[in-house]
């Protein structure tokens, strides 16, 4: 039931359903589980049957999945952060909407530097400027769409030297988005295997909607294509290959 109709957060619960039925179903077998493990919900703090629901930041319903407005309004009325503390704390709460920011990891590199401990705390101008974007995004953040069955999707991998980038895509809407930055021995990777490495990243972590399905993935590097036809590789690459190849389609 886990990511298919059931979604758990340490102690919330969230059960999701395409019609009616279903949910009578997928909640019955939630209580029953509940029941046979001996798990107690406290019935004044639930609530049954509902077309919109906020859950972890974020509000849900038909149309797809968004940032709520409330915490977005604390973040558009948060000031410049004085400190690393403070800094820690505004990407605590913005951090939650990385999968509907897109190449949020990279827009937040200039602060995450600010909390480095040899690092002298300098709020210059680029980093003003990674916190104006960041709450511009989150203003003009789309609404996601919920994944519908296993086909059609499509991903869209970047890379940089700031980091990974990519997007999820099933039938034209964006399902989510995925960023990191780059880690200390990824740096000196060659520009094709930041490429290769961004697919990689995003096979990862939408495994549970890619494995065993059709898709498509995109990547912007030409010489990827010639990557399929070498003979020879190393560790990282052969473990790659394999990933890439052998559960997907």
């Amino acid at each position: 039931m886990l990511d298919r109709s059931v979604i758990v957060f340490i102690d919330d619960i969230l059960i999701y359903s395409k019609n009616e039925g279903d949910h009578a179903c997928h909640v019955r077998e939630v209580l029953v589980i509940q029941r046979k493990e001996k798990l107690y919900a406290k019935f004044s703090k639930c609530a049954f049957w509902l077309r919109e629901v906020q859950f972890l930041v974020h509000v849900v319903n038909p149309e797809g999945i968004m940032v709520d407005p409330a915490k977005v309004e604390m973040v558009m009325k948060w000031s410049l952060p004085k400190s690393p503390t403070e800094v820690r704390s505004f990407l605590g709460l913005a951090g939650y909407y990385r999968r509907i920011i897109q190449d949020f990891s990279k827009i937040v590199t200039p602060l995450t530097k600010l909390m480095k401990k040899d690092v002298k705390y300098e709020y210059g101008p680029n980093k003003e400027q990674a916190f104006s974007v960041l709450k511009e995004k989150l203003t003009q953040a789309p609404v996601l769409a919920l994944p519908d069955g296993k086909d059609d999707f499509v991903v869209y991998a970047d890379a940089s030297r700031l980091g990974l980038g990519c997007v999820l895509i099933q039938r034209g809407r964006e399902i989510a988005y995925a960023s990191r930055q780059l880690k200390i021995h990824e740096a000196n990777y060659p520009t094709h295997d930041l490429e290769l490495a961004a697919m990689v990243f995003a096979l990862k972590i939408w495994r549970h909607y890619l494995y065993g399905a059709r898709s498509t993935i995109y990547t912007d590097h030409k010489s990827l294509k010639y990557f399929f036809e070498k003979k020879d590789f190393n560790k990282r690459l052969r473990r790659w290959l394999e990933l890439i190849i052998l559960p997907y389609e």
